[in-house]
């Protein structure tokens, strides 16, 4: 595998993570399903993938960036299992509308796993870490459209996911489960006093 094949295989990942993170925006924002606690902390995990896959699209792939993927995915998926076991016992009730009879955790623990396993697969081939065959330092940042638009993305994307999970929380702990944007009730509240 050439190290610029590599860096589309990144690049697409990145855009994949981008994806699920607009689609769990598109539920908080146009359908009004606050995320719970645990749910921000997979988007987390989510922005913490994008960002080892970017780097691979900064600087060049390198191993250590694939063990920043590995960690935040195994961090994901231990979020998304617990919540799974929170909601698997019968009448214990779930969070948010299913999507393809899933809720979003569990979709979530099988994205994660499937993270992980594209990124074991990905370990595996030695040519993508060519030093001599990488990109000058110049042509570092993505090489490609491609690569710079999915950086670009993933870092616009955990931005709003800090911002969005402030409005929610606030700088304390966040309500579980949420009713409302907290932060934007208690500026409201100050601005009436």
């Amino acid at each position: 595998m050439s190290p610029e094949f590599a860096r589309n295989m990144n690049a697409l990942g990145v855009l994949a993570v981008c994806l699920v993170l607009v689609l769990a925006f598109y539920f908080q924002l146009v359908l009004y399903e606050l995320p719970c606690p645990l749910c921000l902390l997979q988007r987390v995990g989510f922005v913490a993938v994008g960002f080892g896959l970017g780097l691979n699209l900064l600087w060049g792939t390198r191993a250590r960036n694939y063990g920043i993927v590995l960690v935040a995915a195994i961090f994901g998926i231990s979020v998304s299992i617990r919540q799974i076991l929170l909601h698997i016992v019968p009448g214990t009730g779930h969070y948010g509308a299913p999507v393809l009879g899933l809720h979003f955790y569990t979709w979530a623990g099988i994205a994660f796993g499937l993270i992980i396993l594209g990124t074991a697969v990905m370990l595996v081939f030695e040519k993508q870490y060519d030093l001599a065959a990488d990109v000058r330092a110049s042509e570092r940042f993505g090489g490609s459209k491609l690569a710079k638009t999915a950086f670009i993305l993933i870092l616009s994307l955990g931005v709003a996911n800090a911002g969005s999970a402030l409005l929610e929380c606030g700088p304390g702990i966040c309500d579980d489960p949420p009713t409302d944007y907290k932060f934007l009730d208690k500026l409201e509240e100050a601005g009436e006093t």
